[in-house]
């Protein structure tokens, strides 16, 4: 088992109330590395000790929550005062060449976003899957088909956990910005996760406020204004290479401008989650908590 270093945070004794003017909520993916316990019970106290306001559920490794732990994990949030989404299983692949993994990927988003409505939680994000051997196209078409009908299903059920492709940081992987908008547009109900760090490796750019601005100003335009208020966002420090993404850093030990970054969602008045997957990201999700509630 590779060490891990005792994590010791400081929390500031003040804090600035949340205003109207103060839409985003920060928290971490996954337990915090400070808590006592590694359940997400008690990684809800601690991201209530910390001073943040919601935590990212992981069910990367598969969706081994029942539905009596949801109902209890729901309570606690709901009596921290902390709002909850949902990541489901890394082993999505929706344009799999194999139809027995495209259904397995389907069902697997269809579990999660079960679990995620008995947690009280608003979204499940999720990775859609790789091009393979097809072109842009056909794997948009595709993953498109397999969603419609994973969205029908929860509709059916009276589901109303919001589905959430997200924005991906390797070339080789479906997940471009356009492409997930676009998606959205296509299918009532979906509405994209914009992980910043990935839209920053995928090309090795849009990294400063302008870059910023523009992807903040191309939501608006293809999903509308309300689509800025009720957003959900991932961002760390990356580390990349000519094909992406290589690994997660900490913000201070990558080159992305989080400042610029903070004061584009401010100024677009942007409201929504906002999820740390820095290596130590309570760490983090208390550095851009607090640049944002003092610029």
């Amino acid at each position: 088992m590779p060490f891990k270093p005792e994590v010791k945070i400081s929390i500031p004794q003040e804090r600035p109330l949340m205003s109207s003017q103060n839409k985003l909520l920060f928290g971490t993916a996954g337990v915090p590395q400070s808590a006592s316990k590694k359940s997400t019970l008690e990684g809800l106290r601690e991201i209530k000790r910390l001073g943040l306001d919601c935590l990212e559920i992981e069910f990367v490794k598969g969706v081994k929550m029942g539905v009596d732990l949801a109902k209890d994990v729901r309570n606690e949030a709901e009596k921290l005062g902390l709002s909850l989404s949902v990541h489901a299983p890394y082993y999505v692949s929706l344009n799999s060449p194999r139809q027995g993994i495209r259904m397995t990927s389907q069902e697997r988003l269809l579990h999660s976003a079960r679990i995620a409505q008995h947690l009280g939680a608003q979204s499940v994000v999720f990775h859609p899957g790789y091009y393979g051997q097809s072109n842009p196209q056909e794997t948009f078409e595709t993953i498109k088909e397999g969603l419609k009908e994973v969205v029908s299903i929860l509709r059916s059920q009276r589901n109303p956990v919001a589905l959430r492709p997200e924005t991906m940081g390797k070339s080789s992987q479906f997940g471009s910005l356009e492409e997930v908008l676009f998606l959205c547009q296509q299918i009532e109900g979906l509405k994209p996760c914009v992980d910043f760090a990935h839209l920053h490796a995928r090309c090795g750019k849009d990294n400063d406020y302008l870059s910023f601005y523009r992807i903040l100003n191309k939501i608006k335009l293809k999903l509308g204004g309300d689509a800025l208020k009720e957003m959900h966002i991932h961002v760390s420090g990356i580390m990349y290479g000519g094909k992406g993404e290589i690994r997660h850093l900490m913000l201070d030990r990558s080159d992305f401008r989080y400042d610029e970054w903070i004061q584009a969602l401010k100024d677009f008045d942007v409201g929504g989650m906002v999820i740390i997957e820095s290596p130590t990201q309570e760490k983090d999700a208390l550095l851009l908590k607090n640049l944002y509630h003092s610029t």
